[in-house]
Order: C-alpha cells, then sequence, then structure tokens
C-alpha cells in the first residue's frame, strides 16, 4: 500500500519521471552486523557492512531480480564522514523491495594495480549500466583517502559477482593529462529498450555526465575509456550545470544515477544540495529545505547537443523528510539517488538515506 502523505508534488512538466511515491515506511538495506569477510589487505575477519549500507546503484541481474550494488561501511577508522572504509555489496529482489544481501562484498581494496587508487578509504558510490552486450559497466569512486585523491573507477562484469577493475575512467586521455583531476560521480547516458535500461549511443559514441560541485561531460568510444568533454575556449572540462540560488541545489548539483535518453531529451536525475551558506556555498538556499540537505531533483538536456541544458526542477521530487532520512551519520538528511530501474511497469529509484541506510521510491512508468 502506498504511503500517500509520501507523494512528492511535481511541476507540470511532461519529460519528468515521476511523481515518486515511497512504497514502504523504512530503508529497504540496512547494516548487517553478522556478515564478515576476511580482508586481503589486514588478512582480518572484517564485518565489512556493520556500521553503513547506502549509496546504491541499481540494474536487473541475469536472473531477472532487482539488483542492487550498495557501499557498505565496516567501524573502523575516526567516527567521521569518509574516515571508514568503503566496499560495494550486492543485494537481490523478487519485488525491488525485499532484499537478500550476499555475505561478501563484491568489489573491495585488493593488492592489485588499483590500490594505489583505493587504499585505504576504499571503493565508494556506484552506477551501473548494461552494455548492448550484457556486460554490466559501473562506476564508482576510487578513495585514495591518504592521499586525498579521488577518481571515477571503471569495472566490468557478467555477472555482477565477479568484476573486472580498469581503473581511472580518464586514465588514458590525452598521455594522463587527467592524472591529477580531482573527479567522481559518474553517470552514462542510457535508454529504455524492450523495458530494459541499457547504455546507448548517441552520435556515434557513448557519453557520461560526472561531477559534484560542476556537473561536466565525457565521451567514450567502449565503456571503459573516457576523455572529457572540453570548452573551446578554456580548455577545461566544459560545465554543464551548476548551482542556483534559492533552490534545492544552490549548495551544488551532483550527478545520481545513469541518464536516461527520451523522447523529450535526455532526463539526469541529479542529486542537488541546499546551500550552507558557509566555504564555497555562498548562494541563498532554499528556506524550506534544512541546510545541506541533499534532494532529487531533474535536468533536461538536449539530445541533438547534449552539453545543453534546456530545464530543470524547480522543486526537487524526493527531499528527505522520513526521520531515517534525517537521521545517521549525515544529519543535515539525505536522499542521495544513484540507481534507476524499470521493473515491472514501474521506475524504481534506489537512494542513500542519511548516508546510512538504502531507501526506494518508484513512479508509474508510461505505457
Amino acid at each position: 500500500m502506498l504511503l500517500a502523505a509520501n507523494t512528492v508534488a511535481l511541476v507540470a512538466q511532461s519529460w519528468v519521471i515521476g511523481p515518486f511515491t515511497r512504497p514502504t515506511a523504512g530503508p529497504v538495506i540496512e547494516p548487517n552486523k553478522f556478515y564478515y569477510y576476511t580482508d586481503p589487505i589486514t588478512d582480518q575477519k572484517t564485518y565489512w557492512e556493520a556500521l553503513h549500507t547506502f549509496n546504491p546503484a541499481a540494474t536487473i541481474a541475469p536472473d531477472g531480480k532487482v539488483a542492487v550494488v550498495f557501499r557498505a561501511e565496516d567501524a573502523s577508522g575516526k567516527d567521521e564522514i569518509g574516515q571508514h572504509v568503503s566496499r560495494l555489496g550486492l543485494a537481490t529482489s523478487m519485488d525491488g523491495l525485499q532484499f537478500t544481501t550476499e555475505g561478501a562484498p563484491v568489489l573491495y581494496i585488493k593488492d592489485d594495480y588499483q590500490k594505489i587508487h583505493e587504499y585505504p578509504g576504499g571503493v565508494e558510490d556506484p552506477r551501473i549500466v548494461v552494455a548492448p552486450d550484457g556486460t554490466y559497466v559501473m562506476t564508482y569512486t576510487q578513495w585514495a583517502r591518504g592521499a586525498g585523491q579521488y577518481t571515477i573507477g571503471i569495472a566490468t562484469s557478467k555477472d555482477l559477482e565477479k568484476w573486472t577493475k580498469w581503473g581511472p575512467a580518464f586514465g588514458t586521455a590525452t598521455n594522463g593529462k587527467y592524472d591529477s583531476l580531482l573527479y567522481k560521480s559518474g553517470g552514462i547516458l542510457t535508454e529504455l529498450h524492450n523495458g530494459r535500461v541499457q547504455a546507448v549511443k548517441l552520435h556515434g559514441k557513448y557519453w557520461m555526465y560526472w561531477g559534484e560541485i560542476k556537473v561536466r561531460l565525457a565521451t567514450s568510444k567502449d565503456l571503459i575509456h573516457w576523455t572529457p568533454v572540453l570548452n573551446p575556449q578554456t580548455h577545461l572540462p566544459l560545465v554543464v550545470m551548476s548551482a542556483r540560488a534559492g533552490h534545492f541545489d544552490s549548495g551544488f548539483p551532483e550527478v545520481g544515477p545513469p541518464p536516461l535518453l527520451t523522447r523529450k531529451g535526455i532526463v539526469l536525475l541529479y542529486n542537488g544540495k541546499n546551500s550552507t551558506g558557509t566555504g564555497d556555498e555562498t548562494l541563498a538556499s532554499d528556506p524550506k529545505i534544512a541546510p545541506g540537505a541533499y534532494s532529487v531533483g531533474e535536468a533536461l538536456f538536449s539530445a541533438a547537443n547534449p552539453a545543453k541544458l534546456l530545464d530543470r526542477t524547480a522543486k526537487p521530487v524526493l527531499t528527505p523528510t522520513m526521520p531515517y532520512e534525517r537521521s545517521g551519520q549525515y544529519t543535515a538528511g539525505t536522499t542521495f539517488a544513484e540507481g534507476l530501474v524499470a521493473f515491472q511497469g514501474q521506475w524504481l529509484l534506489y537512494y542513500g538515506a542519511a548516508d546510512s541506510s538504502v531507501g526506494a521510491a518508484r513512479a508509474e512508468l508510461p505505457r
């Protein structure tokens, strides 16, 4: 039964996905203090999802179930955001709401050639698309905490359990020009094809919207090796969307789930941080939303020119209102979306709630 009080009203923009409702009164994935594995770096028994489970990618598994790959934090490190070790776990569901979690993580720090990019912080915040040949392609954050370096890593899999790491997305672009660039949050362009969301080429190439603070673009021929789209005047990565004063994204926007190519254009669901009025967040905030809170918004880009922003929602389509979305390690509140799937005639949107658990929302899938 839908919780009518949790329905989010939308402005009358015909391109918007939604409205979204919360089909449950609580999270769909929560921390587990019982599962452990042997960490290959420390060789110690590690309760890898004991503290937080949040920021989920979503797709359809080979067996037709909904699959969510989520960020999990153990209890090591300082009791501060970003100071725990993160790994990625896998959970599957027959109905999209009741999940069974694998007992061990599926992507984590190893003593491999990506350790330099992932140690000691770990792997964070995945987004997943399905390639036309059925391969799963994941973008995720590689967090070399000690060096203060973070990058978008690329990994691929045939079954969502065994992953091949390919390294930083921009690692081979322009002879290492972007090796020192700090970049995260990559959403690869998709389309709904025969009831399935999969990666799609547009104008002969794949596209990825990426970044927080400023949203930018990149292109690829193979979904693995990416090159930023540059501003022809500055020769720096082209900015296609930034903060707005007085809105839910007055602090900054950050890319959410993989964007969707529709008949109206490219729809990008994104996470907007409300301004705190501190640091670089100097724009006026939305007074109806807590300072620093993350809400979900939507933006429309041109299919003819993916860099051209056509419209975006004046109000969020999902914002933290439930107790589990406003309590946890991020007390300002988050509905931080990273996963969107088409399943049984509906859109299912998965999001991190207060950086502590995974929530779900759903919307009608137009016929």
